[in-house]
């Protein structure tokens, strides 16, 4: 038998860099073979981790998205290759920064391929003069297709396909989603992945009445050292309208393990509901993103690892001195959760905690190496 031990050895040395808690799964197969929870869920209230709390998943949202997406691309909705504007018009006419700074009409068009793979132009600026504007006309609610069109009206960064940044694309694929469902984002996410696999408690946005099943949430110090708690609040939805699809989602540790596991087992979760196929899956981990590109792709916590849709994928394991399996892929978020997914063996791996300021660089690919030097 596997003994995974010394993950829970190290989830509970984490207390000694900071964090407050920590709570991880290993799945293999749909079976669990290893649950360690550490810490605290309320520190101040003297709480411990029960191992049924919520958690802002923050980026972690992105690879539910483009699993939303990719079913779309299925069953031939669009191609990756469609422009952008043949579905979100508002993205018909774009700008971009020139290098002294003034406004030039885009040459390319956005691809939806571009919104997948990061490359589209856009920024992570959250308080825009366009979004801050939309904010005010829409009451505050921020409805997801007026955010998308508040985004489109901000210039790019850079033409379309140039570069890899970070940013709104996946917000802007949650607005495609609607358009081309004809469904409200969170809606659509519940009826094609959340319901099928038995995610009962997963959610865009905190439900009334669940306020007191989250963990509480921290931002580390690096000042003081120590985390700090903070608003019980996802700090990238804008609105109650506002299903992003970079950072809206709320889960647990449970739950969203049901997805991971889905993932690693050919796109079939315990349920026996096909949320995606295997071929969907293998294109979403293939590396998008050429020579040029990869330079920009250069956080300390993605050594070795490419950029596929909406995820990273494992290219060099001697670069990023990995003991995972080329292919393996997944995605981290803000308040430090870890998706860690590996079709070829079938394995999940999914970690959360709830403290900004994370960590990452330090606790992910060491998660990720103890996994694999125990199977």
């Amino acid at each position: 038998m596997t003994d995974l031990r010394p993950l829970g050895d190290f989830l509970d040395s984490l207390m000694d860099c900071g964090i407050p808690g920590a709570d991880a799964v290993v799945m293999r197969d749909h079976e669990i073979i290893y649950r360690h929870q550490a810490g605290w869920r309320d520190r101040e209230a003297g709480g411990k981790l029960r191992g049924d709390e919520l958690y802002f998943m923050y980026s972690c949202s992105k690879p539910v998205t483009v699993t939303a997406a990719m079913q779309l691309l299925e069953r031939g909705r669009f191609l990756l290759s469609d422009p952008l504007c043949e579905y979100l018009p508002e993205f018909r006419d774009m700008l971009v920064k020139g290098p002294d700074g003034c406004l030039l009409r885009a040459k390319k068009p956005i691809l939806i391929g571009h919104l997948f793979s990061m490359t589209a132009g856009f920024d992570y600026d959250l308080h825009s003069p366009a979004l801050e504007a939309m904010k005010r006309e829409t009451q505050g609610r921020c409805p997801t297709r007026e955010v998308a069109r508040a985004i489109a009206k901000g210039p790019l960064s850079f033409e379309p396909g140039a570069r890899w940044q970070y940013s709104l694309c996946h917000d802007v694929l949650a607005a495609l989603v609607e358009a081309v469902s004809g469904e409200r984002f969170a809606d659509y996410v519940k009826e094609h992945i959340f319901d099928p696999l038995g995610m009962t408690r997963s959610a865009f946005h905190m439900t009334p009445g669940t306020e007191g099943q989250f963990a509480r949430q921290y931002r580390y110090s690096d000042e003081r050292r120590a985390a700090e708690p903070v608003a019980l609040k996802a700090e990238h939805v804008l609105g109650p309208e506002h299903d992003s699809g970079g950072a809206g989602v709320v889960s647990c540790v449970a739950d969203y393990a049901r997805f991971a596991d889905a993932m690693a087992c050919g796109g079939v979760g315990a349920t026996g509901e096909r949320i995606l196929s295997g071929a969907a899956i293998d294109l979403m981990r293939e590396n998008q993103l050429d020579e040029a590109q990869l330079k920009d792709f250069n956080w300390p916590q993605l050594l070795g690892y490419g950029y596929g849709l909406g995820v990273r994928t494992m290219m060099n394991r001697a670069a990023g001195g990995s003991l995972s399996s080329v292919g393996e892929f997944g995605w981290g978020g803000a308040a430090g959760a870890y998706l860690m997914i590996d079709p070829g063996n079938r394995l999940s791996v999914f970690y959360a905690q709830h403290m900004l300021n994370n960590k990452e660089p330090y606790v992910h690919p060491r998660i990720r190496n103890i996994v694999y030097g125990c199977l």
